[in-house]
């Protein structure tokens, strides 16, 4: 079974959320049906771990392939 597409998103808003979301920060998002259909996003921290946050807070980054797979490898 093929891998998951890993989706990369920016946080644009992280009021209520300092302490875990960094604006302007490229996140990894793990895809999550349920979760797009309650307006969340599954982001993926530093740690590996992945928590619920409303999907209005970022932006889908739109990035060159070269660009995406740097991002991805530094992650």
């Amino acid at each position: 079974m093929a891998t998951p597409a890993r989706l990369l998103y920016i946080c644009l808003d992280n009021s209520g959320y300092e302490a875990s979301l960094e604006r302007r920060k490229i996140y990894i998002a793990a895809p999550d049906a349920k979760a797009e259909k309650l307006g969340q996003l599954r982001i993926i921290d530093e740690s590996g771990d992945d928590y619920l946050y409303p999907a209005k807070r970022f932006v889908a980054a739109d990035l060159p392939q070269s660009i995406r797979k740097a991002v991805l490898h530094a992650a």
